[in-house]
């Protein structure tokens, strides 16, 4: 059973505390790392800088073509947050010119059923780009996405996680790359955050999001160690980054003591909170946050905990930092299999 701070041993817990208490008195007092102000990674600016620069692809495919960039959206179950990030989608491709189709499936649906709409959508030519929102139901087994990914045709996954796609990414030449991983990348880099001889941590290591980032990274010439719940000294080893990457799902789990002062913190999470208890520790009465909470009853909180605004040089917020970034991907990859479905250049 894994303890509260995500290792197995109790013992690697005890000296991860040392370790983070070490680090504390290193970098100097609290009180005094609060004084620092980080700067606001806004992924919605670069979102719609990105989509802005898609704009006249979209126009000139749909001229050529004689219709638009065509995306196939596949929905299993009833689930809130995948609800929430689909109507995003459709939204979002539908503001950019591009058409998107939601086909539904029930909760009770059978990965056999699902994988023949899939097909359907590989044989369509009218389908530029296919994703499968995730998660899939439970009874649809372990394994039920990877045979979901293995199965989308190279050509029109959007979502960049066919093993050619992959393969394509780790040999620095991919063309459809995982939308999250590449829009941090777009967000670093129009924020002037230098990656090149940089130390980048990458605390993760999910196929979606984990991997990819690192290799990305990678291939910018950064030096890069991606951490996980089996890393011993997580704090001492996060805080050695200049570029920090938190994607692991466990709201506020990065702590100031995780964070070099100065670095850049990109948070990837996104995990609803719904208890008062939490969201009270972690945001002052007078905060804008919990003016939301208190309106909705839930809020949204990143892997990021609220304290490192105090250290870090820049850091993306939640919501409005990697969430938009992802959208605009999805579309700029969508857009991207249309052209190069149809042989040409945008």
């Amino acid at each position: 059973m894994k303890s509260a701070c995500g290792h197995t041993e109790p013992r690697t817990c005890e000296s991860e505390a040392r370790d983070r208490r070490q680090l504390a008195a290193r970098v100097g007092p609290r009180r005094h790392r609060k004084m620092m102000a980080a700067k606001i990674l806004d992924g919605t600016a670069v979102a719609n800088q990105i989509r802005r620069e898609v704009a006249p692809s979209v126009e000139a495919f749909t001229a050529r073509a004689g219709r638009p960039p065509r995306l196939g959206i596949v929905l299993v179950g009833n689930n809130p947050a995948s609800e929430i990030y689909v109507s995003g989608k459709l939204k979002s491709a539908g503001e950019a010119g591009l058409r998107a189709d939601l086909e539904r499936l029930p909760a009770t649906a059978t990965l056999d059923e699902l994988l023949a709409v899939v097909e359907r959508l590989n044989a369509s030519d009218a389908h530029d780009g296919i994703l499968v929102q995730s998660p899939l139901p439970e009874a649809m087994g372990d394994d039920a996405e990877r045979r979901v990914f293995d199965v989308i045709r190279p050509d029109k996954d959007v979502d960049g996680f066919h093993p050619v796609n992959v393969g394509r990414l780790v040999q620095n030449r991919g063309t459809l790359v995982a939308c999250t991983p590449s829009g941090i990348i777009e967000l670093l880099e129009r924020s002037h955050v230098t990656i090149a001889g940089s130390r980048a941590v990458v605390i993760g290591r999910s196929d979606i999001v984990g991997k990819p980032m690192a290799l990305l990274l990678l291939h910018r010439h950064a030096t890069v160690t991606v951490c996980h719940s089996r890393t011993p000294n997580l704090a001492q080893v996060a805080a050695e980054g200049d570029i920090l990457v938190a994607a692991i799902g466990r709201p506020a789990f990065v702590t100031p003591d995780f964070v070099k002062p100065g670095a850049a913190v990109v948070d990837v999470g996104t995990t609803q909170v719904t208890d008062r208890a939490t969201v009270e520790k972690l945001f002052p009465p007078e905060s804008k946050r919990r003016e939301v909470f208190e309106r909705r009853g839930s809020l949204v909180v990143g892997d990021v905990h609220p304290d490192v605004a105090g250290v870090a040089g820049a850091l993306s917020p939640v919501p409005g930092g990697v969430g938009p970034l992802t959208i605009a991907m999805l579309l700029k990859n969508t857009v991207t299999a249309a052209i190069l479905r149809a042989g040409g250049a945008g």
